[in-house]
C-alpha cells in the first residue's frame, strides 16, 4: 500500500509547493506613479543632474519604454490616466478630456462633477461614476473580495479620482481654495493622519513662508540645449491664486509625497495577506503652464526636485515593504503644453482661431439656409455642438444638417478639417481611428474641427489660456519595476492601452472590462518559456 501512497504523497506536496511559489510572486504592494507632462528627451537630457535613487534608479532597474502611444489626439490629463487604469480609449471609458460639455447649460463642467456627493475639506462634488468601464483598481478590490487596500493621492482631482476608480478606500487631491487634502463623500474613509495633517501642518498654515528658488548654482543647469540661463528664479505664493500656482509649480510634488508616504506607514500597505495598492500623481510641466524657452530653469528644477521625490517614495517603499516585495509602473500622461513660437518672424505660416468667431459664423450661415434660431449650442474641446432638438422639431435632415455645417466650417481660416460624427463613428475605420478612439457617441460633439499646425486658438476669455495646436509626438516614458522585471530599454512605441493588463498579469488578476490588449512581457526568464 505504500508503495502507492509514496508518489501520491509526494505530487500533493509538489502540487502544494507551486501554489505557494506563486503566490509568493504576486507582490505585496502595487504602486502607480503618474506624472503629468513628463517627457522621455527631457530625463535623458538632464540625466546628469539627478543623483543614483530616482530617475537613475528606475532607468537602471527597470523596463523601460521610451514611446508609449496614446492613439488618439487632444490628450488631457483626465483621458491618459483614465486610458492607463482602464486599459481602453475615451470613446469606451467615456472620460473624453478635464471637462465635459453640458448641452442644457451650453457650459463646461469637470468632467467628474457629481451632484449627488458631497466635498472633504472642499466644495467641489465629485466622484468617479463617470467612467464608464471597470479600472485596475476596481479588479483588485473584486479579486480579493474588497480586502486590497486601495488609495490615490494628486496634486489634481482628476488624476487622483480616475487613478482610485470606483472601489478605492479613499482619493486625495490638493483644494485650490484652501491649500487641504481635499477628497469626496463617495469615499467612505478618510484617514485620521490625513485629518491631522490638514489641520496641523496643511499648506494653509506654511504657504505665506514658502519660497521657490534654484536648488543649484544657475550655471549647473545646463541640460537644456539652446537655453543658456541668465537669471535665477524667486516666486512666493500670495493672492488670490496662491494654491493654483503652487499645485502649478515643482513644490506640489514634495506635498504629494509627504502624504503618499503618511499612507504608507500609516496605512501599512502591503502587511496583509492580499496586495494593496498605492496610486500617486506627480507634476512635470512648467511653472504655471509657461513656455519653456522663457522658464528653462524652472522645468530643470521641477525636474530636480521630482526626482528627489521619486528616490524618497521608492525609499520608503523599500522600508516598509520592502522594493522586491513590491511591483511599481510610472507612466507620463502623454501630452506636453506647447509654448506659442514665433513663426511670423520666419515666414511659417501661422494665425489665429477664435472659436466664439467661428461658432457665431456658423449660426449666421444656418439661419440663412434654416430661418432664424438658435442653431449652434456651443464650442468646447474643438468640438461644435448643433441644437439637435430644434433640428429634430424643424423636421430637418440631421445628417445633411451637420454635413452642411461642416463643408462651412471647413472653408474658415485655419481650419484644416471639420469631420461630421457620421464621418467618425462610419467612415473608413484606417482614415478616422485616433478621431474615434477619442469620439464618445454620448458626450461629444456633432463636428470635430482640426485646427491648422501652429496655429493659436484664441478663446478670448481672461481665465483661459490660448492654445498653441502643434501635431509632433511627445516622448512619452512608461517604466516598470520590481522583483521579477527584466531590465530593458525600448524605443518602439507600445500602445498605452497594454498597461492596464500588464499591471494585471503581474498581480494574477483579470484585466479591466474594457481592456482588449495583451500585457507586455517585463520577465524574458520565465515569461517566454
Amino acid at each position: 500500500m505504500n508503495r502507492f501512497l509514496t508518489p501520491l504523497i509526494i505530487l500533493m506536496l509538489s502540487v502544494t509547493a507551486q501554489s505557494q511559489e506563486r503566490e509568493s510572486d504576486i507582490p505585496k504592494l502595487v504602486v502607480g506613479i503618474t506624472i503629468d507632462q513628463l517627457r522621455t528627451d527631457y530625463i535623458d537630457m538632464m540625466q546628469h543632474l539627478f543623483g543614483t535613487g530616482g530617475f537613475n534608479r528606475l532607468m537602471t532597474e527597470g523596463a523601460v519604454y521610451e514611446n508609449v502611444n496614446y492613439g488618439y489626439g487632444d490628450i488631457t490629463r483626465a483621458s491618459s490616466v483614465a486610458t492607463i487604469y482602464t486599459g481602453t480609449y475615451p470613446s469606451t471609458h467615456s472620460i473624453t478630456s478635464n471637462t465635459r460639455f453640458n448641452q442644457d447649460k451650453k457650459e463646461a463642467s469637470p468632467i467628474l462633477s457629481d451632484k449627488n456627493q458631497l466635498g472633504n475639506f472642499t466644495s467641489e462634488a465629485l466622484s468617479p461614476r463617470k467612467i464608464s468601464v471597470s479600472t485596475i483598481t476596481d479588479e483588485l478590490k473584486s479579486a480579493t473580495s474588497g480586502e486590497a487596500k486601495i488609495y490615490s493621492i494628486a496634486p489634481t482631482s482628476e488624476v487622483a479620482i480616475i487613478s482610485a476608480g470606483h472601489a478605492a478606500n479613499s482619493a486625495f487631491w490638493l483644494n485650490e481654495e484652501n491649500g487641504k487634502w481635499a477628497s469626496s463623500t463617495y469615499y467612505k474613509e478618510v484617514p485620521v493622519f490625513v485629518t491631522e495633517h490638514n489641520i496641523k501642518n496643511g499648506l494653509d498654515t506654511r504657504i505665506e513662508k514658502t519660497v521657490w528658488s534654484p536648488m543649484l548654482p544657475l550655471s549647473e543647469y545646463n541640460g537644456l540645449p539652446y537655453n543658456q540661463p541668465e537669471f535665477a528664479f524667486k516666486y512666493f505664493f500670495d493672492g488670490d491664486d496662491k494654491y493654483k500656482n503652487l499645485k502649478l509649480s515643482a513644490l506640489v510634488n514634495s506635498e504629494v509625497t509627504t502624504i503618499a508616504c503618511s499612507i504608507l506607514e500609516k496605512g501599512r500597505l502591503g502587511k496583509g495577506s492580499v496586495p494593496d495598492m498605492l496610486n500617486v500623481g506627480y507634476y512635470a510641466g512648467n511653472y504655471k503652464e509657461q513656455n519653456v524657452r522663457d522658464y528653462g530653469v524652472e522645468i530643470q528644477d521641477t525636474y530636480l526636485r521630482l526626482d528627489k521625490e521619486i528616490e524618497t517614495l521608492l525609499q520608503t517603499i523599500d522600508n516598509t515593504v520592502g522594493l522586491d516585495n513590491a511591483f511599481i509602473f510610472i507612466v507620463s500622461t502623454g501630452y506636453s503644453n506647447f509654448e506659442a513660437r514665433p513663426y511670423g518672424l520666419y515666414g511659417v505660416p501661422t494665425g489665429q482661431f477664435y472659436p466664439r468667431k467661428a461658432t457665431a459664423l456658423l449660426n449666421y450661415y444656418l439661419m440663412a439656409m434654416y430661418g432664424h434660431e438658435e442653431w449652434v449650442i456651443g464650442y468646447h474641446d474643438k468640438e461644435i455642438y448643433l441644437n439637435r432638438e430644434l433640428i429634430k422639431k424643424k423636421e430637418l435632415n440631421l445628417e445633411e444638417f451637420v454635413v452642411n455645417s461642416a463643408e462651412f466650417l471647413s472653408q474658415m481660416e485655419g481650419v484644416q478639417d471639420a469631420l461630421t460624427s457620421y464621418q467618425i463613428l462610419h467612415g473608413d475605420i484606417v482614415a478616422v481611428a485616433p478621431q474615434r478612439r477619442r469620439y464618445n457617441r454620448q458626450y461629444s460633439g456633432d463636428i470635430v474641427l482640426e485646427i491648422k499646425p501652429g496655429w493659436e486658438i484664441n478663446y478670448e476669455e481672461e481665465d483661459k489660456k490660448n492654445e498653441y495646436v502643434q501635431y509632433n509626438a511627445v516622448p512619452t516614458p512608461l517604466i516598470f519595476i520590481g522583483e521579477n522585471v527584466t531590465p530593458q530599454r525600448v524605443s518602439t512605441p507600445i500602445d498605452a492601452t497594454a498597461v492596464a493588463p500588464t499591471v494585471c498579469r503581474a498581480i494574477r488578476i483579470r484585466a479591466p472590462s474594457a481592456s482588449k490588449s495583451y500585457p507586455l512581457i517585463l520577465n524574458y526568464k520565465t515569461e517566454t518559456k
